[in-house]
């Protein structure tokens, strides 16, 4: 579902009692179209996330943690400037449309009270966020600036009048009164989501679809359904996350259009709590792709460089059969050099090597019989001192790629806070150059914690570093450790001596979702002790070779993982 006019009321309603009032103590940009406000309300801090991302516009309270840029943004300084200390004293929305005022009370350097308003515009790739004057109808700063050239109606520049989006000519649901909606809804020949929205402001698609499912069930009831649909909206009680064919919708009551079709069904007591379910893994992952793309698109190019690379020389390894013929070659026209006749492209000649029998050779036929054999001698050299360096090359490569190919799958997993690492990494390994005047990571980030349903501590490493790390100076010689057979994924430890099998198992699970293969129906993890683990001299970050493993097959499951991520 989309943050609609219909939730946006909603939210609203949820967010009034529990931050009006409130002062606000911090203000955060942690991503360029994001910005976080820490209110203190009623003894309590909140985080309210307002997000003008294209695709993930919403306001909410949020559990999540961001990351700060080292350097602020302008739009936040801005905000810093305005808004600090100043105190919450009205949310509302414009009509039933996607637009929200956040209006704050603060003085200002002359001691005078003044109003200023936070708007926020959820409307997809318009989606906005700008500081207003209140009382001069001036816009003070926005988080994306739009200039006449982008948009002839208004203007989103610092100075600029605000010009509020163009009002929708359509009823509002929560003013109309029921016989008015009743009339306008008879008038209709047929009911579709369509026609709902033209009708109705706020109305998302799949908000519409739901009501004209509703009323088209009960075509002679008009007016009760519309009835109950509203009191369904003003008594909110249990917000819903569907999953349909591996697809999640998140909505503010439970839909009748959905409910047979979906495959899961999560309850959320609050909207707030609903929207951190769904857009955390969403968001987590849209930002690791911009802020991650860099990396990714060098890896990418690496990753064909290697593999094209292993051909060349996998090619090269099987050419190595055929040196000796080149050799036999080159000795022929050695010896029946008087009987090869000069200018000819190829020649037949008794090969003593074979019991005389005719073979076929190609010359140049701009050189000399004794310049042709010295050219087949000169391949077969060629060729000779190749095999005795490819397979060492062959292995190297190898090497190459199945390091490439798990940083791609911990830049797939990775969190934005764990990207300076992978970065830092990288650039210790000679593949992106290091930043002359970068700020290098104070703290190193720490393998995730998970524990066993029996309490053992369990331990996941999330990039190479820390699998290093992990494995071979956290880890004891008598713990265990387990990792995807033969596939890019993260190390695994298992804090004790003697887990049961349902740990190893449940450690085995974790193995699998933090793999390339996690969303295969039979992963093969590996279980070892640590002792039997070795790491080569000169391997890359990660990389180990083992002896006397155990062989599990598990089937990943995130339900499983997020329950592993809380303490019993």
């Amino acid at each position: 579902m989309s943050f609609d006019g219909i939730f946006t009321h909603l939210m609203i309603k949820e967010l009034t009692p529990t931050l009006l009032n409130g002062r606000i103590n911090k203000i955060h940009q942690p991503y360029p179209n994001e910005v976080v406000l820490v209110i203190r309300s009623q003894g309590k801090t909140h985080k309210l996330l307002l997000s003008a991302h294209s695709s993930y516009a919403r306001i909410q309270l949020t559990t999540m943690a961001y990351a700060n840029p080292e350097t602020p943004p302008n739009f936040v300084m801005m905000l810093r400037k305005y808004l600090e200390g100043a105190i919450l004293t009205a949310i509302t929305q414009l009509e039933n449309d996607r637009v929200v005022h956040f209006t704050f009370s603060k003085r200002n350097e002359l001691g005078d009270l003044q109003s200023i308003v936070l708007v926020v515009e959820l409307m997809g790739r318009h989606s906005t966020i700008l500081l207003l004057n209140q009382e001069t109808g001036k816009i003070l700063d926005a988080i994306k600036h739009i200039g006449s050239s982008q948009n002839s109606y208004r203007w989103l520049i610092p100075g600029a009048e605000y010009i509020a989006p163009p009002k929708q000519e359509k009823e509002n649901p929560y003013t109309i009164s029921d016989v008015a909606a009743f009339q306008l809804l008879s008038q209709q020949s047929e009911l579709t989501a369509a026609t709902i929205q033209q009708l109705f402001q706020g109305f998302g698609r799949d908000t519409a679809t739901e009501l004209a499912y509703r009323l088209n069930e009960a075509p002679n009831d008009r007016l009760r359904v519309w009835q109950t649909f509203r009191h369904q909206i003003e008594t909110l009680q249990t917000s819903v996350l569907y999953q349909i064919k591996q697809k999640e919708s998140f909505h503010p009551f439970a839909f009748a259009s959905l409910d047979d079709r979906a495959d899961d069904r999560q309850e959320f007591s609050t909207l707030n709590e609903l929207l951190d379910a769904f857009y955390h893994e969403k968001a987590e992952k849209d930002r690791v792709k911009q802020q991650g793309s860099e990396l990714v698109k060098k890896i990418e190019n690496e990753l064909k460089r290697n593999q094209s690379k292993l051909q060349k020389r996998e090619q090269t390894l099987a050419d190595s059969a055929s040196s000796e013929e080149l050799r036999q070659k080159g000795e022929l026209l050695t010896t029946f050099q008087h009987e090869v006749p000069r200018g000819e492209t190829a020649v037949a000649l008794p090969n003593y090597y074979i019991e005389d029998q005719l073979t076929t050779i190609e010359l140049d036929p701009s050189l000399t019989p004794i310049q042709n054999a010295q050219k087949y001698f000169q391949k077969y050299q060629k060729l000779r001192n190749a095999v005795k360096l490819i397979d060492a090359q062959i292995a190297e490569t190898k090497q190459e790629i199945a390091y490439l190919e798990s940083v791609l799958s911990q830049l797939e997993l990775a969190q934005p806070a764990e990207l300076p690492l992978i970065r830092e990494e990288l650039q210790a390994e000679g593949y992106i150059k290091k930043q002359k005047h970068g700020k290098k990571q104070d703290k190193k980030s720490q393998p995730a914690k998970f524990y066993a349903s029996d309490g053992t501590e369990i331990l996941v490493g999330k990039n190479n570093l820390q699998n290093d790390q992990l494995t071979l100076r956290t880890a004891k010689k008598s713990e265990y450790w387990l990792h995807a057979k033969n596939i890019p994924g993260s190390h695994v430890i298992i804090r004790s001596e003697d887990p049961s099998e349902e740990t190893i198992l449940e450690a085995a699970e974790l193995a699998g979702y933090f793999s390339k293969y996690r969303h295969s129906a039979q992963v093969p993890i590996d279980c070892v002790q640590v002792k039997h683990l070795k790491k080569p001299n000169g391997a890359k970050p990660g990389f180990v070779i083992y002896e006397n493993q155990t062989t599990y097959f598990v089937t990943p499951e995130e339900q499983v993982v997020q329950k592993l991520s809380q303490h019993p």
